[in-house]
């Protein structure tokens, strides 16, 4: 009789990224911190603002299990 180990569950989650363009990455990222992710993605964390699943969240959130993350660029004028 054979045994095989059963496969452990896995820490990487699928998160769908929306950009400041509106194109749209799914990202197999793991539980991250949104500054880390958006230092990842090349982005400044002072220069966005940020949503998870609807609700905005400071950079310490924690992005994980297919949440949806959007990325709004902040633009000032006079």
């Amino acid at each position: 009789m054979d045994i095989y180990p059963l496969p452990l569950p896995s820490t990487s989650t699928i998160v769908k990224i929306i950009l400041p363009d509106k194109s749209c990455r799914t990202r197999d990222v793991g539980p991250v911190t949104v500054e880390s992710l958006l230092r990842e993605l090349g982005l400044n964390p002072v220069e966005v603002l940020v949503s998870k699943n609807g609700t905005l969240v400071v950079e310490d959130a924690i992005v994980q299990d297919t949440d949806e993350v959007r990325i709004f660029r902040i633009t000032h004028g006079g």
